[in-house]
């Protein structure tokens, strides 16, 4: 893979520190970088050489900063060099330099960006992991996109992903799942009970009356007939009916998820995990480490709940984990927490081989972070880092007011709802304009305008615009002249206009953009990126509508027609990249 621009300018730069430093040891490099500049009229790139060299050589960063700026001025691929702040050095590339990467992107095509920063490391990446219990929502979908498209990024930057979905079938929230299956199930026979008089029989309750539940009544008449019938039913008839129904919810949302096209690697069931033995195993390897103990928690913190009483439990040694206090594995009841089941589900991940754990969770459980890192901390031994995402709740509206609930669901917007109205690909960009743990509005006038203020449309429509002008120049020039293959070998010099040029410096930034994102598990900065760079796009093509010397395809200069084919080629290419990422597959033409 040939290294991209910013490893060679990179590269170019340690030369020029040993150049100038010759008796500087080599490990006091390894925190040199180089990042895209943070604004245009600051160069092309910039970089904190100055600032990691300090220490090393007991020199002012300024000092150091106007040495290597002096070293870089006999460099083939900067025009220009020069101090920045307190030891910032800001580079500007030549213009030959950023023209000469429109090859490199149309000779990788759909792998320019790949990267080898993971190093194949491998990683699981778990998200949804929704309780079977109901439809998809739109609280669900924003982290299936977010962890989608997480792992998408990781796989692009050299990580070996696996994508997983948790499910979690063990527990209350099932049984009660189970019960209101049976509901409606005997309206299904002609035998309604009404759901207040039927709560009162149920334990917990009954929790769940959605109208999705009705094809499972449904099902379960034409299956089993009246042989389900009991009062009550039998706690076998019950586990079989749960079975059956967690069944069915999997199936409906494997659906849903397929429709956001989200396809997990791997499904883990929990029950299946606690029936193999799995927690027993877990908790004996934590008592064997010393890590389990039987004790007596300090009260909580605050106003004292009324049925809180101190009582001996089995208790994990969080704290020696960086957790603020130790953790229950046992009920009062002598079944097992929550938590202890997942501890037995990460060390399954952690058997299977990951050495990286990525969670994506729903911000309301930010409270279980640490203690989970404690747990997997404890169970690789410090070696397995486990890290969290959460996702915040996503608000739907239309016309500025919050959009009515689903009558299918009884009490929330479901998926379905949200891609039937909008499509799938509105649907992932839109849920990446916003970092992952900020507060967001999906406004679904805007998820549908055909405007610069729907992220969506403005990226697939720069694309659309590539693939026109590509589509044109073919039926002129004929298919092969505008075949990326050939347009790689281009002479590219008449690129020299500021709008020309400020496209291609964005292009060229996207293999580091791939790795910061991925280093930094933000998958809404490819969403930006895009964004930012359509813009440049639409500027270029305008520029081309007002000044027609600016238009991409003009017959009486075919030098300057084939350079600018090789720019929208390459531009073309670099969205594609991006939206594969996000899991949206770019548009041929714009209706």
């Amino acid at each position: 893979m040939p290294e991209d621009l910013f490893a060679r300018a990179r590269a170019e730069l340690l030369r020029a520190v040993t150049e100038t430093y010759p008796a500087l040891p080599e490990a006091a490099t390894s925190r040199i970088e180089i990042a895209p500049a943070r604004a245009p009229e600051h160069g092309d790139m910039a970089s904190n050489a100055a600032l990691s060299l300090a220490g090393a050589l007991g020199l002012k960063p300024r000092e150091i900063a106007g040495a290597l700026a002096a070293a870089l001025a006999r460099s083939s691929l900067f025009a220009g060099a020069e101090p920045a702040g307190p030891g910032f050095i800001n580079l500007r590339l030549k213009p030959d330099t950023l023209r000469g990467e429109i090859a490199e992107i149309l000779r990788a095509g759909a792998s320019y960006g790949k990267s080898e920063r993971g190093a194949g490391r491998r990683v699981n990446v778990e998200y949804v992991s929704a309780n079977p219990t109901g439809p998809m929502h739109i609280g669900h979908c924003r982290g299936a996109v977010v962890g989608d498209a997480l792992a998408n990024l990781l796989a692009k930057a050299g990580y070996e992903v696996t994508k997983e979905y948790y499910i979690n079938d063990a527990g209350a929230q099932v049984e009660a799942l189970a019960w209101a299956a049976y509901w409606r199930y005997l309206e299904a026979l002609g035998q309604p009970v009404p759901a207040e008089e039927f709560s009162a029989i149920v334990p917990g309750g009954l929790q769940y009356r959605g109208d999705y539940l009705i094809p499972i009544g449904a099902a379960l008449a034409d299956r089993y007939g009246k042989t389900l019938v009991g009062e009550p039913p039998t706690p076998e008839t019950i586990a079989m009916i749960r079975e059956f129904a967690v069944r069915e919810m999997m199936q409906a949302i494997r659906e849903d998820l397929a429709l956001l096209g989200v396809v997990p690697d791997v499904f883990t069931s929990e029950r299946a995990l606690f029936e193999a033995g799995a927690v027993d195993e877990a908790i004996t390897d934590l008592r064997e480490m010393g890590l389990i103990y039987e004790g007596i928690l300090e009260p909580p913190k605050g106003k004292l709940p009324e049925d809180w009483e101190p009582r001996e439990q089995t208790l994990f040694r969080a704290r020696e984990f960086g957790d603020e206090t130790d953790r229950p594995l046992r009920k009062a009841d002598g079944t097992n927490t929550y938590f202890a089941n997942d501890i037995a589900y990460h060390a399954d991940k952690i058997r299977r081989g990951a050495e990286i754990l990525i969670d994506v969770w729903g911000a309301d459980h930010g409270g279980y972070v640490r203690r989970m890192q404690a747990a997997v901390g404890a169970l690789s031994a410090r070696r397995v880092p486990l890290e969290v995402i959460l996702c915040q709740i996503v608000h739907v509206v239309r016309g500025g007011k919050p959009v009515r609930m689903s009558k299918r669901a009884g009490s929330y917007i479901t998926l379905r709802d949200l891609i039937e109205e909008v499509g799938r690909y509105a649907v992932r960009f839109t849920m990446l304009t916003r970092k992952a743990d900020a507060q967001m509005e999906f406004d679904l006038d805007q998820a549908v305008a055909q405007t610069r203020e729907n992220p969506v449309f403005y990226v697939q429509y720069a694309h659309a615009r590539c693939r026109s002008v590509l589509r044109a120049a073919a039926e002129m020039l004929g298919a092969e002249a505008v075949a990326d293959g050939t347009l790689a070998k281009t002479a590219l010099d008449p690129l020299e206009a500021g709008a020309e040029l400020a496209v291609i410096r964005r292009l060229v930034s996207f293999p580091r953009t791939v790795e910061a994102a991925a280093e930094a598990r933000e998958p809404h900065r490819i969403a930006f990126f895009l964004y930012d760079l359509a813009g440049d796009f639409h500027i270029l093509w305008n520029r081309g509508r007002e000044d027609s010397s600016f238009r991409f395809l003009n017959m009486g200069r075919p030098a300057e027609t084939h350079a600018r084919l090789a720019l929208v080629a390459a531009t073309a290419v670099v969205i594609r990249a991006g939206l594969n990422i996000l899991g949206v597959t770019p548009v041929e033409e714009m209706r």
